[in-house]
């Protein structure tokens, strides 16, 4: 039988062909209280079931997955830009499995393990070997071992406040549950809890179904956190659902509450899906049929958001709260915006606001005062005045852009970190944690078959997660995502040490000036670039 094994960085996929970089590492560092990965690759002529073993003093923080394969027909749009790494559609390895007890090794192509040593704050620093066994029959078919360093300085905590867009409907079609049914709930915890772990700390709330990539005329499923009664002309709200949702959340680690939109996507026109018991009888209110300046939306706004102010300073997160009018309206819809803003500005009066969108126009006429820059513009908000700046990507940001499209290679996935820090961003928004859905939610779809929204987005951008037996489980996206944002509070603790200036000067005479699309693009420049944070560290650790 011939088993072949390889450790290579995290940072590379390895494909089913074996056409990748398989360089092998054997070495890496880490600060105390940081996540670090790395890959076993393998190819075998036979397929059997093995153990695993983790020989090592650290085990107890150490995990091994599978990462599995999924298709892609569009892995990027179609694109000239010589920075992809593969645009032919295939099979892209993404999903980390849990291996529960034995593993199966396939067959004939290259596959590869994920190893993740979790490290906590109070480790003991100094050099750790890791030594992972692949056992067949007892007997001993691979032995790989890696020494890890743990420096002497422990990993900030993360400020950059993270949403990624948390989607109820995706959970509930894919399950086939009951919305709100104690299933849902369930499983929405083991959804919360991964997205906390992949650096996610604010969630959107639906307190009504979020009017987010829905066809003109069309609904997705009811998932209303709000009880909305409308009796002889007079609301009343339930809030029992909402803070429920609120507390799980908390538990789960987040920190951070935005509000879903309160008006339709691109340029605020029309209210959103709600639904009530209207006299009696259980009917969609409002919707694609409402104009957003109707007066019966503009009074039901006036009877529901001083009641939900009210339950949100009661579950004392009124000064981690966020609002959003609209999403992504562009420089032709000011004025619907406007009008929107009219209407719930007075009543927010205490709250951010905050909305994608790109036109420093709505910035600079004061009609938005958080707006959040996708990265093709941020850098003309930052030099046009951007005291508290917030960017976001989705299918729009590719070519030279960082991205976490399947096509991309991950370093560049993960050079966003050192963006972030250099640029003092202080929020980041990426709209498809869980979207299961085709391109305007027509449909519902299968995850595992379909990653690019039937050819609507490049796989990668509309969910970050699988669902998985009883819940989430990560991808090697979200996994490199997170990369960056260590990297980011690395950079920090350096720039703590040394200054900001001279923490950026430092990386910055090493690959040249950073931007949004000028930096380090290689496997072997990110890993170098980290480790040069990582040396300059423990200098000054010393």
């Amino acid at each position: 039988m011939e088993f072949i094994t390889k450790q290579v960085s995290s940072l590379q996929r390895v494909f089913l062909d074996g056409k990748c970089d398989l360089t092998e590492i054997n070495s890496g560092s880490a600060l105390r209280g940081e996540r670090f990965s790395y890959q076993i690759a393998y190819r075998s002529d036979e397929k059997f079931f093995a153990d695993i073993v983790v020989d090592s003093p650290i085990a107890q923080y150490i995990t091994v997955r599978a990462v599995g394969n999924v298709p892609s027909e569009m892995p990027v749009y179609k694109s000239d830009c010589d920075c992809y790494e593969r645009t032919e559609a295939g099979l892209f390895p993404d999903v980390l499995f849990p291996i529960d007890s034995t593993f199966a090794v396939k067959r004939y192509n290259y596959y590869s393990l994920w190893i993740t040593a979790e490290l906590p704050k109070d480790i003991e620093p100094g050099d750790y070997g890791i030594t992972i066994k692949i056992l067949r029959d007892n007997e001993e078919a691979s032995s790989n071992t890696f020494e890890l360093k743990v420096l002497d300085a422990v990993l900030p905590e993360q400020e950059l406040i993270y949403t990624q867009w948390f989607h109820c409907d995706g959970i509930a079609n894919y399950y086939n549950v009951p919305v709100f049914s104690e299933d849902f709930w369930s499983l929405t915890e083991s959804f919360m809890k991964t997205a906390v772990h992949t650096g996610v700390n604010m969630i959107l709330t639906p307190v009504f179904t979020p009017p987010l990539d829905t066809a003109v005329g069309g609904e997705r499923l009811t998932v209303q956190l709000v009880d909305v009664r409308l009796d002889k002309g007079k609301y009343s709200f339930g809030f029992e659902k909402f803070i429920r949702w609120v507390r799980l959340a908390k538990r789960c680690g987040f920190k951070f509450f935005e509000i879903s939109h309160l008006f339709t996507q691109w340029g605020a026109a029309f209210a959103p899906k709600v639904v009530a018991d209207a006299d009696g009888e259980q009917k969609r209110i409002f919707g694609w049929d409402t104009p957003a300046a109707s007066k019966e939306y503009s009074d039901f706004l006036k009877a529901f958001l001083p009641e939900l102010i009210k339950v949100i300073k009661s579950e004392k997160i009124e000064k981690n709260t966020f609002f959003h009018i609209s999403d992504e309206p562009n420089g032709e819809q000011t004025a619907s915006y406007a009008e929107a803003k009219k209407i719930v500005a007075p009543l927010l009066s205490d709250f951010p606001i905050i909305d994608a969108l790109s036109d420093y126009e709505y910035y600079e006429s004061g009609l938005i005062s958080h707006p959040i820059p996708c990265t093709t513009n941020i850098e003309a908000f930052i030099e046009k005045g951007f005291p508290h700046p917030w960017t976001y990507y989705c299918c729009g940001q590719g070519g030279k852009l960082s991205n976490r499209f399947f096509g991309m290679p991950l370093a560049v996935t993960r050079a966003i970190g050192v963006q972030l820090f250099k640029y003092g961003i202080e929020g980041f928004l990426q709209w498809g944690y869980n979207f299961y859905n085709s391109q305007f939610s027509v449909r519902s779809i299968d995850p595992f078959s379909v990653t690019d929204a039937d050819t609507a987005f490049p796989s990668g951008d509309a969910f970050t997660v699988y669902p998985y037996k009883n819940g989430a489980v990560e991808s090697v996206r979200s996994e490199v995502f997170y990369q960056a944002l260590q990297d980011m509070r690395a950079m920090k603790l350096l720039g703590e040490m040394t200054g900001k200036d001279n923490a950026v000067a430092c990386i910055e005479k090493e690959f040249g000036k950073i931007t949004f699309s000028q930096y380090p693009r290689k496997t072997e420049s990110i890993l170098r670039l980290r480790e040069i944070v990582n040396k300059a560290i423990e200098r000054k650790s010393i």
